[in-house]
């Protein structure tokens, strides 16, 4: 047996057949509980529709789970006035309108999560020797998410009526920031019909995802920048217009302690919804335009110029550049001034300086650093790759937007260390007095 074990090919084959020897042991002994309880509740039982269903049989019901397909005979009721019948078993077992067990569902959604469909089942197929089709692991993977968006949603909807106050964290972090950013999705047809888009044919591809992402620090290196607090940050991702982002955005904030942190922040592109939500759900909050989106737009003011700026491009470009990252609104605005804007082509300078006038309150990047602040959100930036990017813009990939949304809330939930919140209810909560 030790020379038949020699070599590598050897140990595999027994690691398997062991590991398939005691999955069908674990299979007969998980049929054998469940054969212990056959689910009969009396003669009648509530149908859930305010009548009552009487029994009539014990049927059979086969279940894929992590050890394999497994029967069980349970008790089935048969409701009149419905017309429909339940097996009380099911629901506790939570497999009622079921094929797949909460273990084998939550493998799926895992992998679905991670990969396409078709290499999850097969990642599953490898590593659990579970054999699924990809169709059906992204079917359930998908409903997973689906289900966990809409509880979010409802959780959401509770904490800003302030019907659930969430309890602050504990240690409580000195700093929490609030980071906003949005990607688009490559959807299918009927989910862009009638959208104008950026394309050639003026038609769009793509819905934009909305993505938050909050995370807390509590110190600064030895020369003063700031320091991310490790495996803070948590995501929250949605196709929903700015209003329904902003209630989910309120919430996942406040349950990270936004009412009860010292110092808030805000922190985001120009766009006016997102200035808009930070005013109107966390007026004391300190709001930031993210340094590399002002400096973009500074290049872009810098590109409008440079036919008048010749050979002085470069270093004009420079100047105003040291004034943005001291904050210096007011002095990169006269300098820009100097040139004959209103002779230029278009509404593009008008545009250009507008941006800057109406974010100079937020651009003061010298203050802020000097107070330890983030003035860069490329944590939400990385997340728009990481959490979006790396699973639903691949090459080929076309979504609708159910779909999309159930494995986008699955990878934000699994970025943000909560998965099994998708499977339970979380606990840190407490009912509005």
């Amino acid at each position: 047996m030790a020379a038949s074990l020699a070599g590598g090919e050897g140990i595999e084959a027994a690691e398997l057949a062991i590991r398939a020897g005691l999955t069908r042991l674990g299979r007969g002994v998980l049929e054998d509980l469940l054969a212990a309880d056959a689910g009969h509740r009396g003669p009648r039982v509530d149908c859930g529709a305010g009548h009552q269903a009487e029994f009539a049989s014990y049927r059979d019901k086969t279940v894929d789970t992590v050890l394999g397909p497994v029967t069980l005979k349970r008790a089935w009721y048969h409701c009149t006035a419905c017309g429909r019948g339940l097996a009380p078993r099911d629901g506790e077992l939570s497999v009622a309108g079921e094929t797949m067990s909460p273990g084998l569902a939550k493998m799926s959604a895992r992998a679905g999560a991670a990969v396409p469909f078709a290499p999850g089942a097969g990642l599953v197929g490898e590593l659990a020797g579970i054999t699924l089709t990809g169709r059906r692991l992204g079917r359930h993977a998908e409903a997973d998410g689906t289900a966990a968006a809409a509880a979010i949603q409802a959780q959401a909807v509770a904490i800003t009526a302030r019907q659930v106050i969430p309890l602050p964290p504990a240690p409580l972090p000195d700093k929490l920031y609030i980071a906003i950013d949005g990607t688009g999705v490559p959807m299918m047809a009927a989910e862009t019909e009638g959208r104008e888009g950026k394309g050639e044919d003026g038609k769009a591809h793509t819905r934009e995802v909305k993505l938050c992402c909050c995370f807390t620090q509590t110190t600064v290196d030895e020369d003063g920048r700031p320091v991310r607090d490790p495996a803070s940050s948590s995501y929250l991702a949605t196709f929903a217009p700015a209003a329904g982002f902003g209630v989910l955005m309120a919430a996942e904030a406040r349950r990270r302690g936004a009412g009860h942190v010292r110092q808030l922040t805000v922190l985001g592109d120009g766009a006016h919804w997102i200035w808009n939500l930070a005013s109107q759900y966390f007026p004391e909050a300190t709001q930031i335009v993210d340094l590399y989106h002002a400096r973009e737009h500074l290049h872009d003011l810098g590109k409008l110029l440079a036919f008048m700026l010749g050979d002085h491009h470069a270093s004009w470009l420079a100047e105003r550049s040291a004034e943005l990252d001291d904050g210096d609104i007011p002095a990169l605005l006269s300098a820009a001034r100097e040139f004959p804007l209103t002779g230029m082509k278009g509404e593009a300078p008008d545009t250009a300086l507008g941006y800057f006038e109406t974010n100079a309150p937020r651009m003061r990047y010298k203050h802020f650093r000097s107070h330890g602040l983030f003035v860069g959100s490329g944590a939400v930036e990385a997340g728009c790759k990481a959490v979006i990017g790396q699973r639903l813009k691949l090459s080929g990939m076309h979504w609708s937007q159910p779909g999309a949304t159930g494995i986008l809330t699955l990878r934000c939930q699994q970025a943000s260390g909560r998965w099994e919140e998708i499977w339970k209810q979380p606990p840190n909560q407490s009912g509005a007095a």
